[in-house]
């Protein structure tokens, strides 16, 4: 039995607010978890950019250009832990330990990942409309709200997971935080229409083959709900 099903979890009350600031201080994982939730992202986006820029330098991270890599990883990672603090106090914080007493990993994951990437619309069109290129708007806002939403979802049936097997509100911040970090503008290279669509499809490709990897070890295993709970 993993340590989220070990888990009796409140909601409300002071009870609620003792057990969200438990697991918000819990970090005593193994050393291996820290580094799926520091790690995932990064390795996947750099394995990205790294393959795109064979094609053009125009894919090359400025993090790797860049003569003053250190503000700027430092200002990457405190915009990552400031929105993934106040993001995951309800996510996991809440809504993810809710679905997942009548849901598998599966289905929790998707649940909240596509509410999750429905959240990042107006981001999606604030943004988008700046880096469209020469895709016609509304076809670019599509195509980078289903590929967003794609990678958020598979994401955070990642971080369910993860969550699953630690029971760690403090993991699942890290966890989201280095997502923000590694696709922040000031990391990854400045793209627009067409290239853009393709990091960004990739990235939803690669977060899904890591989904369908834990998926085949675990054998189905996260598909299952937890039973006998309330």
């Amino acid at each position: 039995m993993n340590s989220f099903q070990n888990q009796e979890i409140s909601c409300s009350g002071r009870a609620g607010l003792n057990d969200l600031i438990s697991r918000l201080v819990h970090w005593r994982v193994p050393v291996r978890r820290y580094a799926v939730v520091l790690l995932t992202s990064p390795f996947l986006l750099a394995a990205i950019f790294l393959s795109l820029s064979l094609s053009s330098p125009r894919f090359i991270p400025p993090v790797i250009t860049s003569g003053n890599r250190i503000p700027l990883l430092l200002t990457a990672s405190s915009a990552g832990l400031a929105g993934a603090f106040f993001e995951e106090l309800g996510w996991t914080g809440f809504a993810v330990p809710a679905l997942r007493i009548r849901h598998g990993i599966l289905a929790t994951g998707l649940i909240s990942g596509v509410l999750w990437g429905a959240w990042h619309l107006l981001v999606n069109m604030w943004y988008g409309s700046s880096i469209c290129g020469d895709i016609p708007l509304k076809m670019f806002l599509t195509l980078y709200f289903i590929t967003g939403v794609a990678q958020l979802t598979a994401y955070r049936i990642l971080m369910v997971w993860v969550y699953d097997r630690t029971g760690s509100l403090l993991l699942a911040i890290l966890m989201h935080s280095s997502l923000i970090m590694s696709t922040t503008p000031m990391l990854i290279p400045v793209l627009t229409g067409a290239d853009f669509l393709s990091w960004s499809a990739a990235s939803a490709i690669l977060m899904w083959g890591a989904v369908a990897v834990v998926s085949f070890k675990k054998r189905g295993s996260i598909s299952l709900p937890i039973t006998g709970r309330i």
